[in-house]
């Protein structure tokens, strides 16, 4: 059975546009009047004007929905880096940093992701999953269908594992109309039972990450790489030998110094996220390289710190992604579409350009090349608003009321 929806008002299919560098809004395909067909197993078929595919429908057992009402059709948006399971509120540092204190000064001062790591830790399973569930509910409702969801506020290898458990429990919930994408960030600071970070990265890989491989956890390790958190040579000891143990890897680069997005090319990363610091030479080698650069606008609005350089980044040829940074501490605010658009008016981006970011270009941060663009063969992942212009969605970026709902793999939600 195919399932037939349209005629939609516009269907902006992202089709065709480069993975990498610079995008005009001349270079999007907006079909008038289209429609789009999928099978069974939630994947494309068929998209194109509704009335050529009026006569396809009539040559296979297909399911016609008609939409009655103006709307617009997008990929459904990837929302490529959250933090979005923990347990507690950092509401305090949030005040610090308002009345002036650093992201680094409340780190220093024992607050920060400790705080939130102690109120993972007392949390349990039922609790956390609820939270957790919540939040992605929300997500969802912003027009996301596919959502990494980072651990990292455990540190240890049970509550690191719960974090993760939580992660898989809610992937496999039929009702959370979410993709998940679980990764392990158990390396997101030491904790301060260990000595060292050398003994501390040694205890995740030969304690946790065998056991994350062996339950099919995660796919995807992370770390951070700060003056609070890992130095560049202890982290290229642990994602070297993550690697080497099967993992994709990601880092958390350049967000108050430029440092590990030199490390996440040299070990052909999936990403580098943040990016704040990056410099010329930074921009240059990520431009070179096919690890995706990856804007936090959220970060930099919640520590009051300067963009990502988007626009450098696409001008000199990078594959530019732009996510959330969910999370209780720098990033609480979450709305990705709010974000972008907020990056792209200070950063000088075209729509063309925040679109490829939130979708095909943040799946393929992932690994998940299969979604991202409404064409054949690929999943039918979708996002609608209730709106007769596509730039509409980014004009009312802070109107969750706009968006009609969301299609993940062909199912309704």
């Amino acid at each position: 059975m195919h399932t037939f929806y349209g005629p939609f008002t516009q269907i902006v299919t992202l089709r065709g546009l480069s993975l990498r560098g610079a995008l005009k809004d001349e270079q999007l395909e907006i079909i008038t009047d289209g429609g789009v067909i999928y099978d069974e197993y939630g994947y494309i078929t068929s998209v194109g004007k509704f009335q050529d595919l009026v006569l396809i429908s009539k040559t296979q057992n297909t399911c016609y929905v008609h939409i009655d009402e103006p709307l617009v059709l997008l990929p459904g948006f990837v929302d490529c880096h959250t933090h979005a399971c923990y347990a507690g509120t950092r509401t305090q540092d949030f005040a610090m940093r308002m009345a002036g204190k650093s992201y680094l000064d409340i780190a220093r001062a024992g607050g920060g992701i400790m705080h939130t790591v102690r109120a993972t830790r007392e949390a349990s399973l039922e609790d956390l999953t609820d939270l957790t569930y919540a939040r992605l509910q929300r997500i969802r409702e912003e027009g996301i269908t596919t959502c990494e969801v980072k651990s990292g506020y455990g540190l240890t290898v049970e509550d690191e594992l719960k974090m993760l458990q939580v992660i898989a429990d809610l992937k496999a919930e039929s009702s959370i109309g979410l993709d998940l994408v679980p990764t392990c960030l158990a390396a997101h600071i030491k904790p301060p039972e260990f000595e060292s970070q050398k003994a501390y990265l040694d205890y995740l890989l030969h304690e946790l990450l065998p056991t994350i491989r062996a339950k099919g956890l995660s796919q995807r390790v992370d770390i951070f790489v700060e003056e609070t958190a890992f130095d560049v040579e202890n982290a290229r000891y642990y994602l070297t030998k993550a690697q080497e143990m099967g993992f994709d890897i990601t880092l958390h680069a350049d967000q108050f110094t430029p440092i590990a997005s030199r490390l996440a090319v040299e070990l052909n990363a999936r990403s580098a996220d943040h990016l704040e610091h990056s410099t010329d030479r930074e921009i240059k080698l990520l431009a070179n390289s096919n690890t995706v650069a990856v804007a936090l606008p959220g970060a930099s609005m919640g520590v009051g710190d300067k963009f990502t350089p988007a626009r450098k980044l696409l001008d000199a040829g990078a594959i530019l992604a732009i996510a959330t940074d969910l999370n209780p501490g720098s990033a609480p605010m979450g709305n990705l579409r709010w974000q972008a658009s907020i990056l792209a008016m200070y950063e000088k981006l075209s729509t063309a350009e925040v679109f490829a970011g939130i979708t095909f270009r943040a799946a393929f941060a992932l690994g998940r090349q299969d979604r991202g663009t409404i064409e054949v063969g690929k999943r039918a992942d979708f996002t609608a608003f209730k709106l007769s212009d596509y730039r509409d969605i980014l004009y009312q970026a802070s109107h969750q009321q706009i968006i009609d709902g969301t299609w993940v793999k062909g199912k309704v939600f």
